[in-house]
């Protein structure tokens, strides 16, 4: 075999050996970029977490927090919030419970007469304000699954709430009152807002 047979002969071994090699090369490295990307992407998922909760007031209520905690954060209820301060109720809705609480929003407190909510809110009247609010909610906890046509619940204050459910699931309370916002959770209980706020029935 002449020189320049071997020669060629070389070259064309150095061209496999360099071409092996390079396949090699990407293969490993696609793998790593791969890993890197998966990597990267579980920990962008793993910090940020999806949120949970019921979006109110443009506020999300979630499970982990109670009943006043969850309406303070809703723009929607301060009325609300406000008139369970000045009765003195928070603690207990901060309690252990668990309550079910027919929430009016802001709108339901301005259907009533001028002046009425500024009325209750004085401190002489803070005995009325509490037997309105406590007729909102009821012992125990109820979701909109729990509730059926017809059912009579009995609130804190003591007086009858009863519940009406339609075909499609629209619950309303003492046929007065439309749940807009249903199956709030909290830690202590469920929250339902409502568009407008019950009337105590006479003694």
């Amino acid at each position: 075999m002449n020189k320049t047979a071997i020669t060629v002969i070389i070259i064309v071994i150095v061209i496999v050996i360099a071409i092996i090699g390079l396949v090699y090369w990407q293969s490993n490295n696609n793998g790593t970029l791969a890993n890197n990307t998966a990597s990267s992407t579980y920990d962008q998922t793993q910090a940020q977490p999806i949120q949970q909760g019921v979006l109110v007031g443009g506020a999300y209520m979630t499970p982990d927090r109670d009943i006043v905690q969850n309406a303070m954060n809703a723009s929607n209820v301060t009325t609300l919030v406000a008139a369970v301060s000045a009765a003195g109720l928070a603690p207990t809705l901060e309690g252990v419970g668990p309550f079910t609480v027919f929430a009016p929003n802001n709108d339901a407190f301005a259907k009533l007469p001028a002046g009425t909510v500024q009325t209750l809110l004085k401190p002489e009247n803070k005995a009325k304000l509490a037997d309105i609010l406590t007729y909102h909610v009821v012992a125990g906890r109820y979701t909109a699954a729990d509730l059926h046509d017809g059912q009579v619940l009995t609130s804190v204050e003591g007086k009858p709430l009863t519940i009406g459910k339609s075909a499609t699931g629209q619950i309303t309370v003492n046929g007065t009152a439309t749940v807009e916002t249903p199956d709030v959770i909290s830690s202590n209980g469920v929250t339902f807002v409502i568009d407008s706020v019950l009337t105590l029935p006479a003694k």
